[in-house]
């Protein structure tokens, strides 16, 4: 199979993208793949760093605050389309997905424009500005909640999850004694994103000396950039593990109690996947307050807690943690109700669906 595949921005779309490679290449391993990304953002140094091959487009997203920043988007977008059709028939794929991001917009409309076969998948509960607009020009379209559904043709519309899903439950549970963690005390991972987060990290500083003396050990993840925020921050508890980055994220989340994270969908596809209970924070700065209402499907399955970033200090996010953790029954039942919501296959789904595509090209 040979397949274009367009994903870009943040790590929720990117790692999705992966997953679906990934997925391709056990099944059918002669296949070829063509990355196609943005020049400027996170997948324009991933995506090459994995020997993917790679081909950038400059590309913005609209800005409805600033006419000028709009004005370029728009150019950006045309001229993106012009420069996808000449990558497109160059390649000639079977197949071109779009998994998410603005980047997807000229390459989905350019490759059905062309003739080529077009599936695009929505991770979140509420469909992005790109994934409507392709929704006109795309054969199947793979939504990761049942609601989403309802925002799309019946007939191009399958409830196929995140693949992210089926990555998590692969994986191979770390050994805590790697990441200098006890081996017997209860685990809290705390991470708010793939590239973490200016206004969390602050708050993050003062939480992190409320937990002095619990009996379980956190583990804080502050993304990359985030770092050296705190290598001169003196007295941090003993129970306090502070990392940049984890590479083996659904190997850690396999050997973690409770999660406090972002309400990104890719983020919730392996919390649902493996049954972790989880306290979500969702970002108020994205389209739609779309992570609020991804978090709210949970919520109100009794599988999560929601903590706006408003309300989060070190009390808030202590009394949820201990009202979680310090009631057992409560905390199985979560367990289930997380559980419930989590697809293992979503990854097979979509290459089943992928498939079927080709088979009709």
């Amino acid at each position: 199979m040979k397949v274009i595949i367009s994903a870009g921005g943040t790590g929720g779309h990117i790692y999705p993208a992966l997953a679906i490679i990934d997925k391709i290449k056990e099944m059918e391993p002669g296949s070829e793949f063509l990355y196609i990304g943005s020049t400027d953002r996170m997948e324009a140094t991933l995506i090459p760093d994995l020997k993917i091959p790679y081909v950038g487009i400059e590309m913005k997203g609209l800005d409805r605050k600033n006419i000028f920043k709009s004005m370029k988007a728009t150019f950006c977008f045309f001229r993106g389309i012009k420069k996808a059709k000449q990558i497109i028939d160059k390649f000639h794929p079977d197949v071109v997905l779009g998994i998410g991001g603005y980047i997807t917009a000229p390459v989905v409309y350019a490759a059905k424009k062309l003739g080529y076969k077009t599936f695009i998948h929505e991770q979140n509960s509420i469909p992005g500005l790109s994934n409507k607009f392709l929704a006109h020009y795309a054969d199947k379209i793979g939504v990761s909640f049942k609601d989403s559904l309802t925002y799309f043709d019946p007939k191009k519309a399958v409830y196929t999850g995140n693949p992210r899903s089926e990555v998590v439950v692969k994986a191979k549970p770390v050994d805590k004694k790697d990441l200098k963690l006890s081996a017997t005390k209860k685990l809290v991972l705390i991470v708010m994103g793939s590239l973490g987060s200016t206004t969390m990290n602050e708050k993050m500083k003062e939480v992190l000396k409320k937990f002095e003396k619990k009996s379980y050990e956190v583990l804080f993840v502050t993304g990359k950039n985030y770092y050296d925020l705190y290598q001169d921050e003196k007295g941090l508890p003993k129970n306090v593990f502070v990392v940049a980055y984890l590479d083996n994220m659904p190997s850690v989340m396999k050997r973690t109690d409770l999660i406090v994270s972002r309400a990104g969908a890719s983020t919730l596809a392996e919390i649902t996947a493996l049954g972790l209970p989880s306290i979500l924070v969702p970002s108020p700065y994205v389209t739609h307050n779309h992570q609020l209402e991804n978090a709210k499907a949970l919520e109100q399955k009794g599988a999560a807690k929601i903590l706006e970033e408003q309300d989060f200090d070190g009390d808030h996010l202590c009394a949820i943690i201990d009202e979680i953790l310090n009631d057992q029954k409560a905390y199985h039942t979560m367990k289930e109700e997380t559980k419930k919501l989590g697809l293992t296959d979503s990854a097979s789904r979509i290459y089943e669906l992928i498939k079927e595509l080709v088979k009709e090209k």
